[in-house]
């Protein structure tokens, strides 16, 4: 998974805006209702954290079959990632790998999204049918033109190791306030299939819940090892070992489901 080192570029573009930035300190709020600063008060804790309780456009939410419409006009999700620096990060409310320079992008409906980090959710913040999965990892992309972000969300159930988290266990048990710096780091490692997904617009998960964001959620669930997601858990500060949002109410969006057609006569 991990590339032959390289020198380190010394000037990094920067992101017109990174999705991280405007992630506030995880001090602010949490995830549990008896701190006075959990989910259903997000929206009251800051002017700039409105969406969190008046968006009528969050994530995550509950993909309910019934509630569901294929839709044969929406593409397989293209990938053209690229090898690039990355490192591991502890934002205290997750853990979350970034990379630093162009790592490629994904491309939905002819528009393409840089690829900026992943971080993982434990419990899953998704629900199918009401059941949650024991994780959620996010791979989050931005448009360098609009701005617009667009994420990919993945759930696990335990089971075989995840090969990526395999990969990074023990920087993810090590890490602290330092960024630890991984090299140059294939995206692909990040492995997901897109031959099933939803699709719907919704909004980050954490303030100040940005909305707009377009979301494809991954329908085959993978597997991960009590062992990964304890470190996961046990890496992060105290009080966001559980660092999953309720979901939201759908409202009047339709979630859209891709499913790849069949050729005729391969079986």
């Amino acid at each position: 998974l991990f590339l032959p080192r390289k020198q380190i570029v010394k000037h990094i573009r920067i992101p017109l805006f990174s999705p991280d930035s405007k992630i506030q300190d995880e001090s602010k709020f949490t995830y549990h209702e008896d701190t006075g600063k959990g989910p259903s008060k997000w929206g009251n804790m800051d002017p700039l954290w409105k969406a969190c309780g008046n968006g009528k456009l969050q994530s995550p939410i509950d993909l309910l079959n019934r509630r569901v419409q294929v839709f044969p006009s929406l593409r397989k999700l293209k990938r053209d990632y690229k090898p690039a620096q990355a490192v591991v990060k502890n934002r205290g409310h997750d853990i979350s790998m970034a990379w630093k320079g162009d790592a490629g992008h994904i491309s939905i409906n002819g528009t393409d999204y840089n690829l900026q980090q992943c971080h993982w959710h434990s419990p899953s913040e998704h629900t199918f049918n009401g059941s949650r999965f024991d994780l959620e990892l996010h791979v989050v992309h931005q448009n360098p033109s609009t701005n617009k972000i667009a994420v990919v969300g993945v759930v696990y159930k335990y089971g075989r190791p995840d090969p990526l988290l395999t990969e990074l266990l023990h920087h993810i048990k090590s890490v602290g306030k330092e960024e630890i710096d991984l090299g140059m780091m294939n995206p692909r490692a990040v492995n997901f299939e897109s031959r099933e997904y939803y699709r719907y617009i919704g909004s980050l998960t954490v303030p100040p819940c940005t909305e707009g964001v377009t979301w494809t959620i991954i329908k085959k669930v993978m597997t991960v090892s009590r062992e990964q997601v304890a470190a996961l858990r046990g890496a992060v500060h105290d009080g966001f070992e559980s660092n999953s949002r309720p979901t939201q109410k759908l409202g009047e969006r339709e979630v859209r489901f891709y499913r790849r057609k069949r050729l005729i006569g391969s079986g």
